[in-house]
């Protein structure tokens, strides 16, 4: 899918150098990956507390299943 954008140059040549990515697709493709690793990981933080957890839960017996 094509899509322009209207960038600014210095981030992305800096970005460039620093992740040593050949191409402004690669580098902006690599970019948008490691903000949705991010995002779904702070989805799993916001999750902590919301989830009941049984400290006498056998982990061990429940695989022999």
């Amino acid at each position: 899918m094509a899509t322009n954008l209207d960038l600014d140059d210095k981030l992305i040549i800096q970005a460039q150098k620093i992740g040593k990515h050949r191409t402004k697709r690669e580098t902006v493709t690599a970019a948008l990956e490691q903000y949705i690793a991010h995002k779904k990981q702070q989805e799993i933080v916001e999750l902590f507390g919301e989830i009941d957890f049984d400290p006498g839960y056998d982990y061990k017996k429940a695989r022999k299943r």
